[in-house]
């Protein structure tokens, strides 16, 4: 794997243990806590909700989902 597709894949695990850890996050505190551009943000919460493992319940607030992962 290429060391961009490793690094992504790292964060997007960061960020899902981030919001599995603190219940329901913002975009902003993830922006914040990650501290990579909004857009970026997106990206990844894009590739974890087309995956299933989280959601948005309301605009801009994001929750893990019920599905059951095995993180490695």
């Amino acid at each position: 794997m290429k060391t961009s597709t490793d690094r992504m894949l790292t964060r997007i695990k960061s960020i899902y243990l981030y919001i599995k850890q603190r219940g329901i996050v913002t975009t902003t505190e993830l922006v914040e806590e990650f501290g990579i551009t909004q857009r970026t943000i997106q990206r990844d919460l894009n590739v974890l909700e087309y995956n299933n493992l989280v959601s948005s319940p309301s605009r801009g607030k994001w929750s893990v989902t019920d599905r059951k992962t095995r993180v490695s």
